[in-house]
Parts: C-alpha cells; sequence; structure tokens
C-alpha cells in the first residue's frame, strides 16, 4: 500500500513539475532555467512546511508523509535536472547566468524551506 501511495503523490508531483516548467517557459523564456528554479524553490518551501507541521502531530497519518514529501515533493523537485541545467549554461559561456542559477537555487531554496519549516510550526 505505502508503494501506491508514493506512486499516487509522485504521478501528482511530476505532472505538477510538467506544467509549472512549461507555463515557466513560456511566460519567461527559455534563455533561464526559470521552471527549475520556482519549482526547487516552491518544493523547498511546501516540503519544509509540510515537515514542520507534520512534526509532533500524532493525528496525521504516516502516509501522508509518504505522499507528500517522498511521492510529491520527491517527483516535484529536481536536483539531477538543476545540475544539468547549470552545466549546460556555463559550457555555453553563460557564466553569470550559469553561477546565478547555482547560487539561487541553493540559497533561495534554503530561504525558503527555513520559510515554510517556520510557518509550518506556527500552524
Amino acid at each position: 500500500m505505502e508503494y501506491i501511495i508514493i506512486g499516487i503523490g509522485g504521478i501528482l508531483g511530476a505532472n505538477a513539475r510538467y506544467v509549472v516548467a512549461n507555463w515557466a517557459s513560456q511566460r519567461l523564456g527559455a534563455d533561464f532555467p526559470y521552471g527549475t528554479l520556482i519549482i526547487n524553490v516552491s518544493g523547498s518551501f511546501l516540503l519544509g512546511f509540510f515537515m514542520a507541521f507534520a512534526l509532533n502531530r500524532a493525528f496525521l497519518h504516516p502516509n501522508y508523509r509518504l505522499f507528500v514529501a517522498t511521492g510529491f515533493c520527491g517527483a516535484y523537485t529536481t536536483f539531477s535536472t538543476f545540475t544539468y541545467e547549470s552545466l549546460r549554461l556555463l559550457q555555453d559561456g553563460s557564466f553569470v547566468l550559469g553561477f546565478a542559477n547555482m547560487i539561487g537555487s541553493l540559497l533561495v531554496g534554503m530561504f525558503a524551506v527555513f520559510l515554510g519549516f517556520v510557518i509550518g510550526k506556527m500552524i
């Protein structure tokens, strides 16, 4: 049953990732991996929020953690795409954009997971 719960979360997360990436590419252009940045930051926020919210809440069934954290967030966020897109920017000579993507994803992502955690604990 756990694999089904993770799988359903993964299906939803992967499709959400596809929708957000396409939206960002159409709205913001494809010169910079805006979609991956938005996905990683929003996914970091969601994961931080959910994990803090779920902390010390005995009424929350453990399957929710599998569904949200492992399934949805695991499929929604992407480290491999982030590193590949950063490498491609650097290989194309776009050093400023490449480093902006790496630093932006890491720093803004860290802030987002922290903010999500703080807000999740407050609820």
